[in-house]
């Protein structure tokens, strides 16, 4: 659980590290060697230039970097804003930080975050989805409905606030109730798309990247490691071969954790990407409870159904997965008028919806 109180040798190594963040030439990896080597970043610090020298992993630059003014003054204004806008910063090493992302080859030293971080431990109870920003809208209604079960069996769902599928899965966790984590490739207070601050209003916002950092290409790629790391499986509805969901999906398995994808229509690039990952081993999808029995973690419960008529209450409890009208005739024993009429009914009340000749929940 977040928590932005610290002891006076805490909050001394979290400005050492985030010095050492804004600091040219050195990324989580030297960072991380210079912390080992001298047992702090604090030490790292005032290291002596001979010293800097026997560390593995640095190069002239690097050393040169160290005891740069300006980073050191910029991370002082960092923790100064970080304050006054309720933003915790979280120093590798330190409490708070979350243990998941240790199954990383490069975790970040400092992380921002703005809202109520669940603790995520080694093998932390959440799940990334991610996928398209193009989503079809049979993917969205299949995320949506995947989200919102997950949600309500306590796992906490972890996207990149994109649009598309992140959209529909951050959105569907937190009106189930549940709680989601938005790992941006900005700052935790530049919200992109800016269609999304509302929704990001309700989820907890992760950020490697310092305030008013805006959105750039080559960010999104490496917060996607962030994403698989904090997740015990990543989750992958629809992406093109060469897309941002794979990388994910790349990371995640390297981090050891499990990786599940939907199976789309066959010709649609949008499903090249998962059925890619399912022909290299990816557990097949289509329920919440794929997910929640392949990590050993129970049943989900059942939505709650509305006080309806029993046909319409019978037809909507058959909707565990997408399904075609001969499919709930034959799971319901409806005649098909009233199978109809019934789904008719649901749509109106938003209950259900049909999508590419299939029928699933809202």
């Amino acid at each position: 659980m977040t928590t932005a109180a610290q002891t006076p040798d805490a909050a001394s190594e979290l400005l050492a590290l985030l010095i050492l963040r804004l600091t040219p030439n050195l990324g989580p990896r030297r960072i991380e060697s210079l912390r080992r080597h001298f047992g702090s970043a604090r030490a790292a610090l005032h290291a002596p230039l001979l010293k800097l020298r026997d560390v593995p992993g640095l190069d002239s630059k690097s050393v040169a970097g160290m005891g740069n003014p300006k980073a050191a003054a910029g991370a002082q204004a960092e923790v100064e804003k970080a304050a006054r806008m309720g933003v915790t910063l979280l120093g590798r090493g330190l409490d708070g930080y979350p243990a998941a992302l240790e199954a990383l080859g490069d975790p970040p030293p400092v992380l921002w975050v703005l809202g109520e971080l669940p603790e995520l431990d080694v093998v932390p109870r959440a799940v990334g989805i991610v996928g398209t920003r193009a989503a079809s809208p049979y993917a969205v209604s299949l995320t949506r409905r995947i989200s919102g079960d997950l949600a309500r069996a306590g796992v906490v769902i972890v996207s990149g606030l994109a649009r598309g599928i992140d959209t529909a899965a951050h959105g569907a966790a937190v009106e189930a109730g549940g709680q989601s984590i938005g790992v941006l490739g900005c700052a935790v207070n530049v919200i992109y798309p800016r269609e999304n601050e509302r929704l990001a209003e309700r989820l907890t916002l992760i950020s490697e990247y310092p305030l008013d950092t805006g959105p750039a290409q080559h960010h999104f790629p490496t917060r996607n490691r962030l994403i698989a790391a904090l997740s015990a499986g990543t989750l992958v509805v629809e992406g093109e071969r060469k897309s941002g969901s794979l990388i994910t999906a790349t990371h995640a398995l390297e981090c050891g954790r499990t990786v599940f994808a939907v199976p789309g229509r066959a010709g649609d690039p949008r499903a090249a990407g998962p059925h890619a990952l399912l022909r290299d081993g990816a557990v097949l999808t289509e329920t919440a409870q794929d997910v929640l029995d392949e990590l050993g973690w129970g049943q989900a419960p059942a939505a709650p159904i509305p006080d309806l008529p029993p046909e319409q209450a019978r037809v909507l409890k058959s909707l565990t997965a997408p399904a075609t009208l001969d499919d709930l005739q034959a799971t319901t024993g409806l005649p098909l008028p009233e199978l109809q009429t019934a789904l008719v009914m649901l749509q109106l009340m938003g209950l259900a919806e049909e999508v590419g000749g299939r029928w699933a929940r809202r």
